[in-house]
């Protein structure tokens, strides 16, 4: 069967984007955003791209979910030793995407990347369920199983030696993005789309329009 992809459109129309409409600050942009984003009841609305690059120089890239807007930092939380935490070790830089099909929308994310404070970790350790925790300890991130009931068996082993209380693995915890270029997205007719960046400078945000 030969798929016509090249024959797949669709108009942008819901809405526009000028400098003048956004807020003073990313983050303050991003914020009402997502609020927004969350009101419309899109799926998964903190589900986030988050780009790396290897020691090889190649880039990587996973979907993962935002877990707070702090200090001016986006945050997420993963096993250390998995495949993004080293490429992260090897340069602490990422790109992250945000996409909202149902609002015609995008936000692309760049900037340095670094480990949250140990409390911070702890403190979201502590809310997630059970199985959850459980399974921080459990699965090696990103490393060869030679069956899923290596990972099933581990669990059960964890399973019994923290019935109760689950310490938070050392080798788990939150990273913290903190941006210094953020482009919010809109979708326009004729593919000539509403593109805002906000650069940072001199420790002050100055936004500007691209041309799509």
């Amino acid at each position: 069967m030969s798929l016509a992809l090249a024959d797949i459109r669709k108009d942008y129309s819901r809405q526009e984007l000028s400098p003048e409409d956004c807020a003073s600050d990313p983050i303050s942009q991003f914020e009402k955003w997502l609020q927004e984003a969350m009101s419309a009841e899109v799926p998964e609305p903190t589900a986030m791209n988050v780009a790396t690059v290897g020691a090889d120089g190649r880039p990587s890239s996973r979907i993962v979910l935002l877990k707070g807007v702090e200090n001016g930092q986006f945050q997420f939380y993963t096993n250390y030793s998995s495949r993004k935490g080293q490429q992260i070790d090897h340069l602490p830089f990422v790109s992250i995407t945000f996409f909202w099909p149902e609002l015609e929308r995008q936000v692309r994310i760049e900037g340095k990347i670094e480990k949250l404070a140990e409390a911070t970790s702890d403190q979201y350790f502590a809310s997630r369920p059970y199985a959850s925790r459980v399974g921080a300890w459990a699965s090696e991130q990103s490393t060869e199983i030679s069956s899923k009931s290596v990972l099933v068996t581990r669990a059960a082993e964890f399973g019994l030696k923290y019935l109760t209380h689950v310490p938070r693995p050392p080798h788990w915890g939150g990273y913290g993005v903190t941006p210094d270029r953020v482009e919010f997205w809109q979708g326009r007719p004729s593919r000539l789309h509403d593109r805002v960046v906000y650069l940072l400078a001199d420790q002050a945000w100055n936004k500007v329009r691209l041309a799509p």
